[in-house]
């Protein structure tokens, strides 16, 4: 990310005037986004009909202004919501501002990748049967990784239960424009709230997103009353007119810049598929583990297993953290995030032919560089999927509580008072109010020891964490 990749000589690029030349506030004539009455109305109107919308929001304060608004409209305070467990940790954040007790369903797992599939609509639907005063349901598609789950079918389930379904689509703002060469938009499949990200995947600024309401299960005024809440009162018209343009050059060109990329995306992934060592998740997850697409842009390349040859004949196993150092190296490849044992690039129609070249040509010298499959003991140790934590109090709760701050190593059965979690994704190990077990340390433990970024807790080397007393 950014979608737009630096690309400046790129047409639409070039064409932006210069940012301080439209830098200005609420003036008269240029409306005002938390009562727009003008051509920020008529903007948003004209972007709704672009998406089939009812509405359409601009966000300038990211994809997370977007998903604490859905939250907060879709849930009463101290109410429940279904949320799934691989949600962004602003999700969260929505839960603890609005003091909301949070049941989770948790996605299947890819097996032989070791990363998360989708979500099970009959998952959802056992547990609202169970819990019949949840008021809204969360879910992530597609995922960090690409993942898209069943949408139509799971609001299909949701509004059979009289409630709203929210998507968090962050990841998937090309999607609107990509028929038949990219999944389906949430929006389509029949979700409620749907929220994206353009600078993720589009030629958009950072920070700038969108949020779309179709559904008469959601009371507009409460979500607007939110969105000024968590929108800065001093929007950017820098942003709001990245937005605009944007979606207008999508509009007009989306389709054509779409499939002229998944042809691109196809040559790439020809180039990868003989690889030895290295494998890349492709379509043919589709069907298993609740996945029902795939959003092949995002590059997923796993080194599960791979070795690396080491002095005296021991061999070293590789961790997706060592591959993107690697990469950023000895190749200038910024990848966008990596795991225990794989690694995630995002490509966008604005990556150019020789840019991917390069990175099909790193690949395959890296590839080179290893050799066989890693032990039993090694590959148990990278593929573990994560622990299921039990949930003793609320998140709000718990953050408030009274704490003590421990080592890691003695936290066992204590419950905790903060998060821990990877950024990116930022998807929580463990979140306030969750019991911490010898398993959840021993994988804190590991992710600091392979140098993935672990984060959230009080704590900046994030040896202690605090815990109710």
């Amino acid at each position: 990310m950014p979608g737009h990749k630096r690309q400046v000589d790129h047409e639409m690029l070039k064409a932006f005037p210069n940012p301080y030349s439209i830098d200005i506030t609420e003036i008269d004539g240029f409306d005002n986004l938390h009562h727009p009455e003008g051509i920020l109305k008529e903007s948003m109107e004209w972007a709704a009909g672009v998406y089939h919308a009812d509405k359409t929001y601009y966000l300038i304060n990211g994809s997370s202004s977007g998903i604490l608004s859905a939250i907060s409209a879709a849930v009463r305070p101290g109410g429940k919501i279904l949320m799934s467990r691989n949600c962004h940790k602003s999700a969260y954040h929505g839960v603890i501002l609005n003091r909301l007790q949070p049941i989770y369903v948790y996605p299947q797992i890819l097996d032989h990748m070791g990363i998360q599939g989708g979500i099970s609509p009959s998952d959802v639907e056992n547990i609202l049967e169970k819990e019949p005063d949840i008021q809204a349901v969360l879910v992530v598609s597609p995922t960090y990784d690409g993942i898209v789950s069943d949408i139509k079918a799971l609001a299909s389930v949701v509004h059979k239960y009289g409630m709203p379904l929210i998507v968090d689509e962050a990841h998937g703002a090309h999607f609107s424009f990509g028929k038949g060469d990219f999944p389906v938009s949430a929006l389509e499949c029949g979700a409620d709230l749907v929220i994206q990200s353009l600078h993720k995947t589009l030629p958009s600024f950072t920070q700038t997103a969108v949020l779309h309401l179709r559904s008469r299960l959601v009371h507009t005024g409460r979500l607007e009353r939110y969105l000024q809440m968590y929108q800065s009162s001093s929007p950017s018209y820098i942003f709001m007119a990245g937005i605009e343009q944007c979606i207008f050059e999508m509009e007009q060109y989306g389709s054509q810049y779409m499939s002229a990329f998944t042809g691109r995306l196809e040559q790439l992934r020809r180039k990868l598929k003989r690889l030895k060592h290295l494998r890349l998740l492709g379509t043919e997850c589709i069907g298993s583990s609740s996945v029902m697409d795939i959003d092949l842009s995002k590059l997923v390349v796993s080194c599960r297993g791979c070795m690396l040859p080491g002095s005296h004949g021991a061999a070293i196993p590789v961790t997706g953290e060592w591959l993107s150092d690697w990469m950023r190296e000895n190749y200038k490849l910024e990848l966008e995030m990596s795991g225990a044992d794989y690694i995630v690039a995002i490509l966008t129609y604005l990556d150019s032919p020789e840019n991917l070249d390069k990175l099909a040509e790193a690949l395959w010298e890296i590839d080179g560089l290893l050799k066989g499959e890693a032990s039993d003991e090694a590959s148990d140790r990278v593929s573990w999927s994560g622990p299921l934590p039990e949930v003793c109090a609320s998140p709000a709760d718990a953050m408030e509580a009274e704490c003590e701050s421990l080592p890691l190593g003695e936290c066992a059965d204590r419950i905790s008072g903060e998060f821990i979690y990877l950024y990116p994704p930022g998807i929580p190990i463990v979140a306030p109010g969750e019991r911490v077990t010898e398993e959840i340390i021993r994988l804190v433990r590991y992710y600091k020891e392979i140098a993935l970024p672990v984060q959230g807790m009080a704590d900046d080397r994030s040896e202690n964490l605090r815990v109710l007393v």
